[in-house]
This record gives structure tokens, C-alpha cells and sequence, in this order.
């Protein structure tokens, strides 16, 4: 027994070692996050996952960056509150010895963020484009502020995550879609603070693009369900009728052997 569970802590660190080495997301330093999960109709819930150092030198806050001092929740919300969004939620945490805000909301249509403060620097489009729909996002330049000295090492990344409701058939992402459908684009921070382009497909300056199919992921495995939950539906139909037709005395009798 204690071979064995020698044996599993280490093929667990193994995992995790090679996980941190691949940087597949383990160890690494998200300084700043957005995550969208988009809907084919345009609306979609936003997450965004920042250090309150990181959210003051990208996007011009003014939070006060002491790892010691609470986070003015209020002041965070209004910050984020804006006009199509709604049902936000707010989280706050500590790590690295400094305080980061978890923000999660609705948005009502994906094009108009980009009239909002905190979603000002980039540009969003959703179109259909013949048998495909497309998105597209242009992140500008960052608000460059100096924030002093937080802590930072060099390593912290900045991410843009894209969740798409149906099957990708092209993407701009430098590695594979995650788990389907997810698409990632990374930046380091110094990058995104000096206003660096977020690097696409071998390097190219262009916006973030994804292409999709018109039919979501959901609507077709729903479809399948439907198609399926008939097909055992007649069948078990047709087993009734052939049980209800086998009458007594209908079988062929059996010669008796005398």
C-alpha cells in the first residue's frame, strides 16, 4: 500500500511538473483576465479576473493598490457597472500579495461594450459571413499608468478567453482550441502595458478572430437527444404491438412423439 501510494504522489507531481513546464496554466501568473462566453444572438456573460495593480495600469482605475488595505467594493462596482450590462456579480481575493477582483455580468449585445469605460480599449464584432458566423476583437493600446513597485517579477500574463457556443472551423489563437471550444490569446503584462499588438497566429498583427458554425453546440446535441429519445420511443412501441399480436393458439402446434 505504501509502494502504491508513493507511486501515485509521484506520478502527480510528474503531471503537475509537466503541466508547468507545457504552460498549460498551472503556475502561471494571470495578472489580468477577460473571459467571454458568447451567444450566436450577440449577448454574453463577461468575466473579468484582475489585479487591482494590473486593473489600475491597463484600464486608469485608481484603487488603492496596499495589499493590507480592502478593496472598495463599491468603487469597483460602479466602475464595472455600465449601461447593457446587468446581474453583476463581484468576488475579491489576495495572492502574490496583492488584491485581485473576480467580476462576472451579462451583457446585453457584445458590439456595445466598447462604449463602456472598462471595455473602451477594444473593439468587437459578430457577423455572419455566409455559411459562418465571425468574431472579431481589436484590443488597443492600455492606459500605460505607473502603478510603482507591486511585486511584479517579469512573468504575469495578460489573457483574452473566448467561449463559443458552437463547432470553431477557424482561429487566429498562436495554440489548439482548449476543451473544444474555448480560444485563448496571451500577452505579458509589460506587452500590454507599452501597448504591444496581443500576438495572433505566427505572430501577425490582427484583430482576435473566430469562426464558427450557424448551429450551436447545445441546439445540436439537443437535436440528437430529440432524434434519439424518438428512435427508443417507436421501437418500444413496435415491441407492444408485437407482444399484443401474439395471440394464444396462434404458434404452430408441436407434434407430440409417441
Amino acid at each position: 500500500m505504501r509502494i502504491r501510494a508513493v507511486a501515485a504522489i509521484a506520478a502527480l507531481a510528474a503531471i503537475v511538473a509537466s503541466a508547468a513546464c507545457s504552460g498549460s496554466g498551472v503556475f502561471r501568473q494571470y495578472e489580468y483576465e477577460e473571459e467571454v462566453y458568447l451567444s450566436l444572438d450577440g449577448r454574453a456573460t463577461m468575466y473579468v479576473n484582475a489585479s487591482i495593480p494590473a486593473l489600475n495600469a491597463l484600464r486608469g482605475t485608481s484603487f488603492d493598490t496596499a495589499p493590507n488595505v480592502p478593496v472598495d467594493r463599491a468603487a469597483v462596482r460602479r466602475f464595472f457597472e455600465v449601461p447593457g450590462t446587468h446581474d453583476l456579480r463581484l468576488n475579491v481575493s489576495l495572492r502574490s500579495n496583492r488584491r485581485f477582483v473576480h467580476v462576472r455580468m451579462d451583457v446585453d449585445d457584445i458590439h456595445r461594450l466598447a462604449e463602456t469605460t472598462p471595455f473602451a480599449w477594444s473593439h468587437y464584432a459578430l457577423a455572419r459571413e455566409g455559411d459562418l458566423y465571425v468574431y472579431r476583437q481589436s484590443v488597443g493600446a492600455s492606459a500605460g499608468k505607473d502603478v510603482g513597485n507591486v511585486g511584479w517579477n517579469g512573468r504575469e500574463l495578460v489573457a483574452f478567453r473566448l467561449h463559443l457556443p458552437s463547432r470553431i472551423t477557424f482561429q487566429n489563437t498562436e495554440g489548439p482550441p482548449q476543451r473544444g471550444n474555448i480560444l485563448v490569446w496571451e500577452q505579458p503584462l509589460a506587452d500590454r502595458l507599452h501597448g504591444r499588438s496581443v500576438p495572433t497566429l505566427h505572430g501577425a498583427v490582427q484583430p482576435m478572430e473566430a469562426r464558427m458554425e450557424t448551429q450551436s453546440i447545445l441546439y445540436r446535441t439537443l437535436y440528437l437527444f430529440g432524434i434519439t429519445f424518438v428512435a427508443v420511443a417507436v421501437t418500444f412501441v413496435v415491441v407492444i404491438w408485437w407482444v399484443l399480436r401474439r395471440r394464444p393458439g396462434t404458434d404452430a402446434p408441436v407434434e407430440s412423439r409417441l
